[in-house]
């Protein structure tokens, strides 16, 4: 009388659960190739450069500072930034290398 009768509704289909992660599953998918992949890209050929430091090579480290290596370790790398001025520097902070005879004045 006051109260009704409930009744089970029906249940719903595997295809409406899947459409509902879909837009999280396209999102994922943008982000990773928009700027995971990218950066991964950028990471690896920093790696494959600081690997292939060689002394003599000029160089740029992520501070600014110019410089030619004059001596490599394991971990750190020696820059002669100018006349028998020379810094210590690791290796990951080594940004870029630059075309021979860029660094005339040392």
């Amino acid at each position: 009388m006051f109260i009704s009768n409930a009744y089970a509704q029906a249940g719903g289909d595997a295809a409406g659960g899947f459409m509902g992660l879909l837009p999280l599953i396209l999102m994922f998918v943008i982000l990773w190739f928009l700027m995971i992949r990218p950066q991964m890209k950028r990471a690896k050929e920093h790696k494959n450069m600081v690997a292939a430091l060689a002394k003599g090579d000029e160089v740029v480290t992520q501070g600014g500072v110019a410089g030619r290596i004059t001596d490599l370790g394991d971990n750190f790398v020696h820059l002669e930034v100018a006349d028998k001025v020379n810094i210590v520097v690791q290796r990951p902070s080594i940004a870029t290398v630059l075309p021979k005879g860029t660094l005339k004045t040392l």
